[in-house]
């Protein structure tokens, strides 16, 4: 199983990702954006820094993923698809160019076609609210004082994905839409984990 965990900004990606690893022993892929060395470049200056910074994300993400390859069984804490939704985020709030998303675009699928699928892409599914108080909860510097960021990307995001969804044709029985409230309650994240085995039980059909 090669799952895929896809979510907004504090939606609990790395979180799910660790837990399932465990639960499924299984390898675990996750992406180092707080060590990204221009994440807070980004924050601090987004119309400069958001493609150098989108690019630098891909190609670390590619490279991880390529690693692991050859892996039957893998947790990967995010995805190409996911963060190609931060890059239509910031064309439509007009942070990125049309040449530099089509730049980005072609860069992604060019590393899409060198990966194997994600069998599984699993969409946390949250409020506003929620989102905004995890982001608070986990207290990164970097992330403080980004109200109107933050708002514009949890208004769009779910749109924006499905979007892209389609966009690459991924089939909807590959996806599961879950939403999540607090997965480190034993009996949700035992829900959780029916939702998925009931996934897989449809895809092996």
């Amino acid at each position: 199983m090669r799952i895929g965990i896809i979510g907004p900004i504090g939606s609990g990606k790395s979180l799910l990702s660790k837990k399932l690893s465990e639960y499924y022993q299984c390898a675990l892929l996750e992406e180092p954006v707080e060590k990204n060395e221009y994440l807070p470049y980004f924050y601090n200056d987004k119309q400069t820094f958001a493609m150098l910074s989108q690019n630098a994300f891909y190609s670390s993400l590619f490279l991880m993923m390529w690693k692991t390859k050859e892996l039957k069984n893998i947790v990967c804490d995010s995805t190409l698809f996911s963060n190609l939704v931060f890059t239509e985020l910031l064309r439509l709030d007009g942070t990125m160019t049309a040449m530099e998303v089509a730049l980005t675009y072609a860069i992604a699928d060019e590393h899409l076609k060198r990966l194997p699928d994600v069998e599984l892409h699993i969409v946390i599914v949250r409020k506003t609210e929620q989102l905004f108080d995890n982001v608070l909860k986990r207290g990164r510097a970097i992330e403080q004082n980004q109200h109107d960021y933050l708002t514009f990307h949890y208004a769009n995001y779910y749109d924006v994905l499905t979007r892209i969804f389609k966009n690459y044709r991924v089939p909807e029985e590959k996806i599961l839409w879950l939403p999540i409230n607090d997965m480190n309650d034993p009996k949700e994240f035992s829900h959780i984990v029916d939702e998925i085995e009931k996934k897989y039980a449809l895809l092996n059909q």
